[in-house]
């Protein structure tokens, strides 16, 4: 892999590949088999294990959108594997320029970044599939925007990976309505009563007048190198609370009746706000349960969110969570029996400690088993390779009713 954007697309595809029989993306099986409904089974199943890649610059999954959008619209179109990732990349850009302009406005207003700025990532990668010129790509993104929405309630649910699946298609529907000559004011936009007056959000100027998307900062690195590839199957803000869990267990610590604190910056509490959880997928989002497991059994895997562990539910209890404005926005601090035992800045996989290829490669195996081996070494393959290789397709089928 010698690209970010490779990284980051093989990263979702296994996640995809592993999440197509999940309920939230057989569901959407009852949206028909469009080309829009095909991006929104993609996009659901590849967000719906919450283990898909984050950008902490604006708390957004942009891969979760982008993705779906440019493979599903690229095997449509019969085009390259190649031709697919330069989509991604641009689609990926534009996202993570508005997530991040928009950071954090949309978070702290309860809004889901990214359902919220997963229309426009999709639209882009789509109207660049499409060839539309400038202008249409720019109503593209208009369009986009007015199908914004999501809110961080569906956290801990199948809303979530719902509204995820939903907003990539909203992308491609706005790019075929752009393609077929719709046009829409830019005050949907910009204006009084538009998209960043009402939600608090940004869209850069580049990314509306659809020339080169770009979410490059001011010192010139492009926001793919500030990606994190997740290497916990659970919400953000739980992954510092599991390393520093791991971490105070491979130090002796062993967890018994003493209560456990673990302190966490109020923006991951804001992600992970669960406590007491009654199913697998509601765990993922509690730092209390993901500790006690990380405590007793070690980091959670897949399997391990499948059902509640009724011990690991039981231990949370001891688990209390305090908000720490003084600590990175994803690092934790854990103290128990009298002590600090772990002080995590940030955990492996976030852009300071970054993933190794090696983490990867074991996190696809896992996911995916074999299926995808060496599925990206041929760009000039068709789109559809992917699609096969991940079983998306079959995967849709087989869920229709």
């Amino acid at each position: 892999m010698t690209s970010g954007y490779q990284v980051a697309f093989l990263d979702w595809l296994a996640c995809a590949s592993a999440g197509a029989t999940e309920r939230a993306a057989q569901s959407m099986s009852a949206l028909g088999r469009d080309l829009p409904a095909r991006v929104a089974f993609a996009g659901a199943a590849g967000h719906v294990l919450d283990y898909d890649d984050t950008l902490p610059d604006g708390v957004a999954h942009i891969s979760a959108t982008c993705a779906p959008a440019a493979l599903i619209v690229a095997a449509h179109r019969d085009v390259s594997l190649g031709t697919m990732l330069e989509a991604f990349a641009e689609g990926w850009e534009a996202m993570a320029a508005v997530a991040t302009a928009s950071h954090p406005a949309l978070y702290d207003g309860g809004w889901h970044p990214t359902a919220v700025c997963g229309p426009i990532g999709a639209a882009v990668a789509a109207a660049e599939l499409l060839e539309l010129p400038a202008a249409a790509r720019g109503h593209a993104v208009a369009f986009a925007v007015l199908r914004a929405g999501g809110t961080r309630g569906a956290f801990g649910s199948d809303g979530k990976a719902i509204q995820v699946g939903l907003a990539a298609a909203a992308g491609v529907q706005a790019a075929l309505l752009a393609r077929a000559g719709a046009t829409v004011d830019r005050r949907a936009v910009q204006g009084p009563v538009g998209f960043e007056a009402v939600l608090g959000a940004s869209v850069p100027a580049g990314v509306l007048d659809g020339s080169a998307a770009d979410g490059a900062r001011a010192d010139g690195a492009r926001a793919i190198e500030r990606n994190w590839i997740k290497l916990h199957p659970s919400c953000l803000g739980t992954h510092a609370p599991i390393d520093a869990a791991v971490r105070a267990r491979e130090d002796g610590y062993r967890f018994g009746d003493d209560p456990v604190e673990v302190s966490v910056h109020p923006l991951a509490r804001q992600a992970a706000h669960l406590d007491d959880v009654e199913n697998g997928l509601a765990a993922k989002f509690s730092i209390p349960y993901c500790v006690a497991h990380a405590l007793v059994h070690g980091p959670p895997r897949v399997r391990d969110f499948a059902a509640l562990d009724a011990e690991t539910r039981e231990r949370a209890r001891k688990v209390t969570v305090v908000n720490d404005e003084s600590l990175p926005e994803f690092g934790a601090v854990l103290a128990a029996a009298g002590r600090e035992w772990t002080r995590i800045p940030c955990p492996q996989g976030a852009p300071g400690r970054p993933a190794a290829p090696s983490d990867l490669a074991a996190k696809v195996v896992d996911l995916a088993g074999e299926r995808l081996d060496g599925v990206l070494d041929d760009l000039d393959a068709p789109a559809m390779v992917a699609v096969d290789a991940a079983g998306l397709g079959a995967a849709a089928t087989a869920g229709r009713r």
